[in-house]
């Protein structure tokens, strides 16, 4: 299902939105102080993050009947995500997206696609420990990573100790 002109514009100010809320609600982190981890390696093209997106819903949404709906329509009619599954403990909705090709793996409307799909995995980065999809290319890294590896490097350790320390505290690049 690809996007025509109305959908694709209604997107791009939908898409406006979303980027100037990211964007003034990472500066204020900022400012308070927060670090979160930041992103390393690269998108190897798996579409993992494509075959279920998942949207955690704030408790006004998930509780409000009303909300809930708009936003489920929005969901649907817009950006093409068509509910499958939720999780009443973490208020998450699970979708199928139209616009994913199983058998390419591609997204046939890329250009335009949500700000949820542009921002993956950004978006996980500020969890305590963040869980990025299996075969992804991308991993969080700590923020002060480097200096944790020099402060590894001189500690007695075996090899697989620092790797295994390396990995689970999030100091690879």
């Amino acid at each position: 299902m690809r996007d025509g002109p109305g959908r694709r514009a209604i997107k791009a100010v939908a898409r406006a939105g979303f980027i100037l809320d990211v964007c003034l609600t990472r500066a204020w982190r900022r400012l308070r102080g927060e670090r979160p981890y930041a992103l390393g390696g690269a998108c190897r093209r798996c579409a993992a993050c494509c075959e279920a997106p998942a949207l955690q819903a704030g408790v006004f949404v998930w509780h409000m009947p009303r909300l809930r709906q708009l936003f489920l329509w929005w969901q649907r009619r817009v950006n093409g995500f068509e509910l499958t599954a939720t999780d009443d403990r973490a208020h998450v909705f699970v979708f199928r997206c139209t616009h994913f090709d199983w058998a390419t793996r591609s997204c046939d409307s890329y250009a335009s696609r949500p700000g949820v799909c542009r921002d993956y995995p950004r978006a996980l980065l500020r969890q305590p420990k963040p869980t990025l999809l299996p075969g992804c290319g991308y991993r969080p890294v700590a923020p002060n990573a480097a200096r944790l590896r020099r402060a590894l490097a001189d500690q007695p350790l075996t090899p697989e100790q620092r790797e295994r320390l390396e990995r689970d505290l999030y100091l690879r690049n």
